[in-house]
């Protein structure tokens, strides 16, 4: 029985785990956000993905922002829920951002999280997209927009102007 899971979804977990290209992970899922109505849901995945990314470039305080915006989004969630094992990202952020907290008077360096799969057709689907997707080398470790976003951007406004004539 398919799930059908959005492959922006997919692509979204193959750089989140695989590559840890938080970069790419916010890319992705900024496009799937915009397309669902700006689910908070995917809005809390994609700050997860830019907290990390800040604090791997050292703004703890963007981090320490976007990891408690993106706890407060995801903990709304049922525990598994989009195939993955929320309960367990919850704890995991939390505990992030509550180290963030006291990051002045204990330091610690970046660690990657890791989002558990628990539905195996899921699974199946990121393995699969895991084998087509290249990774993104070298990382992008600046905000900056590439090629990959514009060719994003032109779609989404091709979406935008079938939808307007459609209004019409």
């Amino acid at each position: 029985m398919a799930a059908n899971y959005p492959p922006l979804y997919i692509s979204y977990l193959v750089y989140f785990n695989r590559d840890r290209d938080y970069f790419e992970c916010h890319e992705v899922l900024e496009e799937l956000w915009l397309e669902t109505g700006r689910n908070p849901l995917y809005k809390g995945l994609l700050q997860l993905a830019v907290g990390l990314f800040h604090f791997r470039n050292g703004n703890v305080r963007g981090s320490r922002m976007m990891l408690d915006s993106a706890l407060q989004k995801l903990k709304a969630a049922q525990k598994e829920t989009l195939g993955i094992d929320m309960g367990r990202l919850v704890s995991e952020t939390a505990q992030y951002t509550e180290r963030l907290a006291a990051y002045e008077q204990a330091p610690f360096d970046f660690y990657d999280l890791t989002i558990r799969i628990t539905d195996p057709e899921l699974q199946r689907e990121v393995h699969q997209a895991s084998v087509l997707i290249s990774p993104n080398i070298p990382q992008q470790v600046k905000p900056q927009r590439g090629a990959k976003h514009k060719e994003r951007e032109n779609i989404l406004a091709g979406r935008r102007k079938k939808a307007a004539e459609r209004n019409e």
